[in-house]
């Protein structure tokens, strides 16, 4: 311990680390444990004196870390994830990264291990143990019922929690963010969780429509209303959706003509068919969703900016999946069950695969991760699937994130395992006094470092 605070400045980082969920080792650049957390006595049913102090081949001869991260981050100089079991049948997700000195050689290796075990036991009860390599039932999933969205990363937690709470009331929603982040799922959640919930569900995608039919599509048309239009006219998805909702994707492609006609709709609550003359009163809730910047097109003029408003009543931002890593282990697990029985197939992936797979950025977020794991099943000829069934460029793109990672000094890596810490105490409980007793800090210290790593969601005292 005495040798391990001449390298660490924070002593008072330790007594957190001492209290966290996931097991913290901190080597030194030969493999010996310079320090380990309490946790790791329950993950590795071993006293924590029987680690501090040993080396890497003492403790991978007595079997406890097979394989050992710490050995792997040696040899490759590299950041290093594998999800494995431990020799009680513990299932582990450990990552080891390695800290240089300015000669660039490894002086520490900081390793984090969190037992997903305990958090699967009711999945596995309920399910068939798969014989993956990676144990891929092991990952549990937070999402909302039948709905297939992962919320297992606070960012989704708070998307769920507000989607729910919309779900209640009537105000028209506005639903942002990239392509493929899981609007339209987002969008079916605040029909199906409210009191529409046994009307009708009506999609409409604006920017599928031709631009001469859209009118017709949305308002529907009485008979005779132009050539080639139904003896008996056609009723438009708004009456479709009647005492339902409505949801309008894509609702920037929405030419500015139609713009009008919804901001009468949403204003006066009724539409007037094509070639009609009386108005239809309707009960709708309209939900709109785009991946553009509505206010960015106000600003061109492409864009209604009275409509804007009315739309945009209540936002809900779904954010990308980089910036919700802790959502892409159960994504794949989903994926991967769900292609293997449509396919007919049984594929399993490696860990050295999953290790890519998160650290790659999928800019196309869910549906390229779909896409992904989909090809991957039918281009895999064997039962795993391993690194060198991978796309180039996801390879590639993974290896220069690696390498930016590996770039860490030791005071930025214990600056991100303490916000990592805070982050999860935000979480869990409701005051900055009961987050400074559980780490066994000051209250004014939390606030502090809370104010310091920009964390805005402080709990009230």
């Amino acid at each position: 311990m005495d040798k391990l605070s001449g390298h660490i400045a924070l002593k008072d980082l330790l007594p957190i680390l001492d209290g966290i969920s996931d097991a913290v080792f901190i080597d030194n650049g030969e493999g010996r444990c310079l320090w380990c957390n309490s946790t790791c006595e329950d993950l590795y049913d071993i006293s924590v004196s029987d680690i501090r102090g040993k080396s890497v081949d003492e403790l991978e001869k007595k079997g406890i870390f097979t394989p050992s991260v710490t050995r792997r981050v040696l040899d490759e100089k590299r950041e290093i994830t594998i999800l494995h079991e431990n020799k009680y049948g513990k299932k582990l997700l450990t990552t080891g990264t390695p800290i240089f000195d300015d000669t660039g050689k490894i002086s520490l290796i900081l390793t984090t291990s969190r037992d997903i075990t305990r958090l699967t036991e009711d999945e596995e009860k309920s399910k068939s143990a798969s014989n993956t390599m990676i144990s891929m039932s092991a990952i549990t999933n937070t999402y909302s019922p039948d709905s297939g969205i992962i919320a297992n990363s606070t960012p989704m937690r708070n998307v769920m929690m507000l989607t729910k709470r919309l779900a209640s009331v009537n105000s028209t929603v506005l639903i942002t963010g990239e392509s493929g982040v899981g609007k339209g799922m987002i969008a079916k959640i605040l029909h199906e969780e409210g009191n529409r919930c046994d009307k009708p569900f009506v999609t409409v995608n604006c920017g599928a429509i031709p631009e001469n039919l859209i009118e017709s599509e949305l308002f529907g048309y009485v008979a005779g209303a132009f050539t080639g239009s139904r003896a008996e006219g056609k009723q438009g998805l708004f009456e479709v959706a009647q005492n339902g909702t409505i949801f309008l994707d894509e609702i920037s492609e929405l030419p500015l003509n139609l713009q009008v006609k919804l901001l009468r709709v949403i204003q006066e609550r009724e539409i007037t068919p094509v070639g009609g003359i009386k108005p239809i009163p309707i009960n709708v809730r309209i939900v709109s969703a785009t991946n553009k910047n509505l206010m960015e097109l106000v600003r061109e003029g492409k864009f209604r900016e009275d409509l804007y408003y009315r739309l945009n009543v209540v936002p809900i931002n779904v954010p990308p999946l980089r910036d919700r890593p802790e959502d892409i282990l159960p994504l794949i697990q989903t994926n991967l069950a769900k292609y293997n029985e449509h396919l007919h197939e049984s594929k399993t992936i490696s860990s050295e695969v999953l290790a890519v797979l998160l650290k790659y950025q999928w800019p196309g977020n869910i549906r390229e991760l779909q896409n992904i794991i989909e090809r991957l099943i039918i281009t895999t000829n064997e039962d795993v699937i391993t690194e060198e069934n991978l796309p180039i460029f996801i390879k590639q793109e993974a290896e220069t994130n690696a390498n930016m990672n590996t770039d860490l000094s030791l005071s930025a890596a214990m600056a991100k395992a303490e916000k990592d810490i805070l982050q999860e105490a935000l979480s869990n409980y409701k005051s900055t006094r009961a987050m400074a007793k559980v780490l066994q800090v000051s209250q004014p210290t939390i606030v502090r470092k809370l104010h310091k790593y920009g964390l805005s969601n402080t709990p009230a005292d």
